[in-house]
């Protein structure tokens, strides 16, 4: 979950995400979305700017 984290941080969509960490677009759904349920973040774009902030690449 934490190489999602960090390629979510860059704004890639999840088949992209999925294409780059070779694994389906469907476990790149449910990591993004357990990613905002622990996080607490409303959408895609809070997790983007936590990642940043964090300073993740």
């Amino acid at each position: 979950m934490t190489e999602v984290i960090r390629v979510r941080g860059r704004g890639l969509l999840n088949a992209q995400i999925a294409g780059e960490l070779s694994m389906s677009v469907a476990t790149v759904q449910a990591h993004v979305f357990r990613l905002l349920a622990k996080l607490e973040a409303a959408n895609r774009v809070q997790v983007a700017l936590l990642v940043h902030d964090a300073g993740l690449p």
